[in-house]
């Protein structure tokens, strides 16, 4: 089977690669030359999610896939959330979005937050969601250099180490992605006998 992932996000792709058996092929849009930013404009990590892939199956016909995710932090009403992207600005850049969180939770004590992913399949024209989360907390400042997004600062519950210190095949077992993309798997194997 082929699949789309509705992405031009190289991190992204790695990671749910890691995930797949050899029935599974995954396209980044960069192998379909679709290049331009699909917007992210929905108030919910759902909208986002379906919008995305039908956005890439109108255009191809193909089987699609799309994430979208948010950072959910307890003290701040559960921000930035469906705006974890550009929570600094439009520019989307990691360190400016790290910035300004420890920023926004200076002095907080209660540091709870969660990881939420949705994925949303258009599969020969129909449409599924899939959502996966990790409970952990936000730490004062960062740690490690693997990983992209907040993993610098993001320490899942009963972990020492964050998201951007454990190696990727130990991320994958925990991981908010990896728990939404385990039960798209699941629903493939069911539905086509993967």
């Amino acid at each position: 089977m082929e699949l789309v992932f509705a992405t031009n996000n190289k991190h992204k792709i790695r990671e749910i690669s890691e995930l797949l058996d050899n029935n599974i092929r995954i396209l980044g849009l960069a192998d379909l030359n679709i290049t331009e930013d699909i917007p992210e404009e929905a108030d919910t990590l759902e909208e986002n999610a379906i919008f995305k892939a039908r956005y890439v199956h109108e255009r191809t016909g193909m089987n699609v896939f799309a994430d979208d995710t948010g950072l959910e932090v307890e003290c701040l009403d559960g921000a930035p959330g469906v705006y974890s992207a550009r929570y600094a600005g439009k520019s989307k850049s990691f360190d400016d979005n790290i910035e300004k969180l420890l920023r926004e939770m200076q002095g907080a004590t209660d540091r709870r937050a969660r990881f939420r992913t949705v994925i949303a399949l258009v599969l020969d024209g129909a449409e599924y969601l899939f959502e996966g989360t990790v409970e952990g907390e936000i730490i004062s400042e960062r740690r490690g250099s693997g990983g992209f997004g907040y993993d610098p600062v993001f320490l899942a519950s009963g972990f020492d180490k964050t998201f951007a210190e454990i190696p990727l095949a130990e991320k994958n077992t925990i991981s908010h992605r990896a728990r939404a993309m385990q039960k798209l798997l699941e629903f493939l194997k069911e539905r086509a006998n993967l």
